[in-house]
């Protein structure tokens, strides 16, 4: 067999092997592939990427906070402030025009969606040193943020 055509045989038998650098650069990130919120703050992604997944959560959802304070107006944070301007017969942060049955009842469900993810995940991680997420759950609860994110958008609110 002449060598050229021998170098190319073990060209081929050798394709399949591929350097996990090169898998790496070919692979989209998680937050991608998630179709997560695009625009956290980059804080959220460079404490993800280097594996601190807890505190990419809970950078996220201070930024969740901080976003309802901004559009609300209103002072205060997490549970309260959730409960808050979302609720009552003409809330602060309206989800939709709460002309229906079926409108109240999702704007109620918005607001327990807020302030419930303020309560069971944002304040462990705020009140608590040793709660270590696993890449799985943050994705969870990054995708999570994103749809109130997301609704805070279709609802005109950002």
């Amino acid at each position: 067999m002449p060598t050229s055509l021998k170098a190319f045989e073990n060209i081929c038998r050798r394709a399949h092997i591929v350097d996990e650098s090169v898998l790496r650069s070919v692979r989209s990130h998680p937050f991608e592939e998630r179709n997560l919120f695009p625009d956290f703050p980059k804080k959220v992604r460079k404490l993800f990427d280097d594996g601190h997944y807890s505190e990419a959560t809970f950078e996220a959802l201070k930024f969740l906070d901080k976003t309802v304070q901004r559009i609300s107006g209103k002072r205060g944070s997490g549970f309260n402030l959730m409960m808050s301007v979302f609720g009552g017969d003409n809330p602060d942060i309206k989800i939709n025009a709460l002309c229906s049955e079926s409108e109240i009842d999702e704007q109620k469900g918005y607001q327990f969606m807020f302030s419930g993810i303020m309560s069971a995940i944002r304040n462990p991680k705020g009140h608590e040193h040793s709660i270590e997420d696993d890449l799985d759950t943050c994705l969870d609860h990054l995708s999570m943020i994103s749809t109130l994110l997301r609704r805070l958008i279709e609802s005109g609110h950002i």
